[in-house]
């Protein structure tokens, strides 16, 4: 349950006239001037040096530095020179002063990032034909963009013990350059505190502190945010090279349509183009009354793809929708976007200032939800309460209770929780409060009367809905289980 502040919208729309077009761009008087290799850039007080330079298409070398992290100024790798400034600067970490001008290829900001990246290498191992990263690696492009073909550290390069975090993340730290990027997406994003530094200079170490696993449902995306090979992907270690993508065995690869075919006069498929293809298709859909058209999406289509489906359906007058389990064709219903569509949006959590969870866990069942709470709990003083049973959240919640009479105390406004909501529902009983929600969500109230997973009668009944045949031999597809998200090797 989410609630923008009643406050804001009254004062937004109060003073906003008809016809008004809100932006969101910062009033021309507050904005200064600085110039990067001589041209002009206006831009808003606080913008970093290396913002600024983005803003013009000038791209700055970096490895700590993430646009959502906060500033570490770790690696260094962003040095400029500002003209007249003695030294040169992290363009990280410095914001601009009116009148500057920045200069990102000088000489002395080329020297720079070469001292840079040869301390980097110092020692980082020469694993590039046997490492993951390989191909995607910032450090290998940057290297050959801005670094030197030669070397003054003659000593041998230090070794790291290798960490187990987990079955998703494999570990390689002698090639960490100390970023810790993945420490503070782990703190700040994740909302965990089992990464960290250990050490100083060059006996710095990142790791878990003590030997245990990385807890944490987003703990595959230290993954990409690594900008080196030291954090990998366990399952896919050794399998392909970037370029030939990831996870491509968990799609279906035998028989697979990659080009439009049609049927010629002899009856043989033949390649054609995909504007033929839809206008065959436009055709022949144009030809069947609505109830006539159906359509069946395979298990491993993706929940986007599964909503264009249906509203071509509906656009055809048709409801005749068959997937798997959790989507039968009886509870497809006439729109399926009702099953999701409330009055609040994902990203509208970050306008909140309450949340009310009701026997939910957000961590688990909706990670990206969870996170947008985080944030806004983080950096909007958001309040969060929870009626179920008390879960591991990544951030404070009031736990009201487990009771479902507080959702009837809360409905009818004698709950202390009302007075922070700041609403009061037009309902006296649960019952009230259910009706309304099946008028609005059908798909929120029908826990207790999903159907069994009979896919043989769904398919029947299909099929005599587009008098079509069927094989009389029943259809029973494989159940994946858990272990099944984990196997590697075989």
């Amino acid at each position: 349950m989410l609630r923008i502040p009643v406050k804001r919208a009254l004062i937004g729309l109060s003073k906003s006239p008809k016809g008004y077009v809100r932006t969101t761009g910062t009033a021309a008087s507050n904005l200064i001037e600085v110039f990067v290799d001589g041209q002009s850039v206006m831009v808003e007080p606080g913008t970093t040096v290396l913002q600024a330079c983005e803003k013009v298409g000038m791209q700055i070398p970096r490895f700590c530095y993430h646009e959502r992290l906060s500033v570490a100024g770790n690696c260094r790798m962003c040095l400029v020179e500002i003209e007249k400034a003695p030294k040169v600067v992290a363009a990280c970490a410095m914001p601009v002063m009116k009148g500057w001008n920045i200069l990102t290829n000088s000489e002395k900001s080329k020297k720079a990032r070469e001292g840079v990246m040869e301390f980097l290498l110092a020692n980082h191992p020469l694993d590039c034909p046997i490492c993951d990263q390989g191909g995607e690696c910032d450090l290998q492009d940057q290297s050959m963009m801005f670094g030197s073909d030669r070397s003054r550290f003659l000593e041998g390069k230090r070794a790291v013990e290798d960490k187990n975090i987990g079955p998703l993340v494999k570990t390689i730290m002698t090639r960490c350059i100390q970023c810790t990027r993945c420490i503070r997406f782990a703190s700040e994003i994740a909302g965990v505190d089992d990464l960290g530094t250990t050490g100083r200079g060059n006996d710095m170490q990142v790791g878990t502190y003590i030997e245990k696993m990385f807890m944490s449902e987003l703990s595959g995306n230290i993954i990409d945010i690594c900008p080196v090979g030291a954090l990998t992907s366990k399952p896919y270690a050794f399998t392909a090279r970037p370029w030939e993508t990831r996870f491509a065995y968990d799609g279906l690869k035998r028989q697979r349509l990659t080009e439009p075919m049609v049927r010629n006069e002899k009856g043989l498929l033949t390649y054609t183009s995909w504007e033929d293809a839809l206008s065959r298709v436009a055709g022949m859909l144009q030809s069947f009354q609505g109830k006539d058209v159906a359509a069946i999406a395979g298990g491993l289509v993706d929940a986007e793809a599964l909503v264009a489906l249906k509203d071509l359906l509906n656009k055809v007058d048709s409801d005749n929708l068959c997937t798997e389990e959790i989507f039968p064709t009886e509870g497809a219903g006439t729109d399926l976007r009702s099953s999701y569509l409330l009055n609040a949006t994902i990203a509208g959590v970050e306008e909140a200032d309450v949340v009310l969870l009701i026997g939910t866990n957000p961590r688990f069942e909706a990670p990206l939800f969870n996170a947008r709470i985080r944030k806004s709990w983080l950096h909007n003083d958001l309040k969060v309460a929870l009626i179920g049973s008390p879960v591991d959240l990544t951030y404070r919640y009031d736990h009201l209770g487990d009771s479902p009479k507080i959702l009837q105390d809360i409905a009818s406004g004698s709950h202390p929780f009302s007075q922070i909501a700041g609403i009061t529902l037009p309902y006296d009983t649960l019952d009230q409060v259910r009706n309304r929600l099946e008028e609005v969500s059908p798909n929120l109230v029908r826990y207790d009367d999903v159907e069994g997973a009979n896919y043989f009668q769904q398919a029947s009944e299909l099929a005599k809905l587009v008098n079509q045949e069927l094989l009389a031999d029943p259809l029973v597809p494989p159940q994946l289980t858990i272990k099944d998200f984990y196997m590697t090797g075989k």
